[in-house]
């Protein structure tokens, strides 16, 4: 399985409409625009790919509009932030990095199903956790995930990151849904509390 080490990755060009701000040894990397919403609704509307985790499925493409605006805002405050992954014409999915809270890098990836099974999720990770860690590697790189989505669980656990935490997932209405948060070094108590009570 390729490592997925990023060939090119420019944080430091943010032209949304431009080519590719980044590329890895197989995808093109895109900062998400409005013209994206479709493929993206389709991609946060699909129960395929929500079954794991139901409530963050989108039913309407009005959650889909506010999503690609934070991604939007991400890139403009923290000069990185989610992309969209092409493999040539072929949309694959999304992936990346942001700051969570001020107070570390969350790395997030989902994949259209018949993109699953390629190794895309640890090569797009591989690219975001680089990037993050030059535009500000005194930020902890952390995932979280619901306990149960094995997919995702192994897919971070081959990023290299580490559990740091188990617990109860804030804000959830199902109170025995459990979050975990893995991360590439130890947390201190200020920022492990502000990633995990909200």
């Amino acid at each position: 399985m390729p490592t997925g080490s990023p060939s090119r990755i420019i944080v430091s060009v943010i032209d949304p409409e431009a080519p590719p701000v980044g590329s890895t040894e197989r995808l093109l990397l895109r900062v998400p625009v409005p013209a994206d919403l479709e493929r993206l609704f389709g991609l946060y509307s699909d129960p395929q790919v929500w079954a794991p985790d139901p409530l963050s499925r989108h039913e309407d493409p009005a959650q889909t509009r506010r999503m690609i605006g934070a991604w939007r805002a991400a890139w403009e405050r923290d000069g990185l932030g989610m992309w969209t992954a092409w493999n040539g014409d072929e949309f694959v999915g999304i992936g990346g990095c942001f700051v969570r809270y001020g107070v570390a890098w969350n790395l997030g990836f989902r994949l259209r199903p018949a993109c699953w099974r390629r190794g895309y999720a640890q090569e797009l990770s591989a690219a975001a956790s680089a990037a993050a860690r030059r535009r500000r590697p005194e930020l902890a790189v952390t995932a979280y995930l619901l306990e149960g989505n094995d997919r995702s669980l192994r897919a971070v656990e081959r990023t290299g990151l580490s559990r740091v935490w188990r617990g109860p997932d804030a804000g959830n209405p199902d109170a025995g849904a459990v979050r975990l948060l893995y991360s590439d070094q130890p947390l201190d108590p200020a920022v492990l509390t502000a990633l995990t009570e909200r």
